[in-house]
């Protein structure tokens, strides 16, 4: 069910790029189908692994890694939303817009709201075991990792956009909360897991990896965007 999914949501984008007004950039298109595939090597068999029915938490980390900071960044470079209003027709596009504008749509493309919500919704996860749960899980981790990094980068269009010291700090607040939560873990494992402490320090220098390859994007979507400013003042 879920490779289906997956397969759905990779030729539906693909489909999207050829209804497109105007030409598609195919680095997005590589994006999106290397941030599913990503996924979908999350939730395949080796990586949710057991060791005599305990939980091998080294494996299930590098399933976190992959289903909820690697995959969430390589969609949201894709810029699907972009390309969902460009290739949409009209009365569609602008239900879509509409949408985006509406209240709740704000709120969790806030990054104050939508990286300390994935932040807590990993506490709760790894603090409760449902860590070892299935497939809403996953999606979970899916989903709020996806809203965290598109409202720090703000790749698509979104109103009210906060400014980039706001959408920084709060990139580096969720790395904060989820190194705290990797030094807890190594400390005091889940009942039920092995491989804690290999687990931790994966998910410890995983996650930090995954944080500077999302500032220095944010940071580069800043330069390009204040040199494309500057110019637009220059007197012709």
């Amino acid at each position: 069910m879920i490779a289906a999914l997956l397969l759905a949501a990779g030729a539906g984008y693909v489909a999207a790029t050829w209804r497109c007004r105007s030409p598609w950039p195919l680095a997005r298109t590589a994006a999106w189908l290397a941030g599913l595939a990503a996924a979908g090597v999350a939730v395949a068999d080796p990586l949710r692994a057991h060791a005599g029915g305990h939980v091998d938490l080294h494996a299930h980390m590098a399933g976190h890694l992959l289903l909820g900071m690697v995959a969430p960044l390589l969609l949201v470079l894709a810029a699907p939303v972009t390309l969902a209003l460009r290739a949409l027709p009209q009365d569609a596009a602008r239900r879509l817009s509409r949408l985006l504008r509406t209240a709740p749509a704000r709120r969790l493309a806030d990054p104050l709201v939508a990286v300390p919500l994935n932040a807590a919704g990993l506490w709760l996860l790894y603090g409760t075991g449902l860590h070892a749960a299935g497939p809403l899980v996953w999606l979970h981790l899916l989903l709020s990792g996806y809203l965290a990094t598109a409202s720090v980068l703000a790749v698509d269009p979104a109103p009210h956009r906060r400014g980039v010291a706001v959408r920084a700090a709060a990139l580096a607040a969720g790395a904060a909360a989820h190194d705290v939560l990797a030094k807890v873990l190594y400390a005091h494992p889940p009942a039920g897991t092995v491989g804690a402490e290999e687990g931790a320090r994966l998910m410890y220098d995983g996650g930090t990896v995954v944080t500077l390859v999302t500032a220095a994007l944010l940071w580069r979507r800043w330069y390009v965007g204040r040199d494309a400013v500057r110019a637009a003042a220059q007197p012709a």
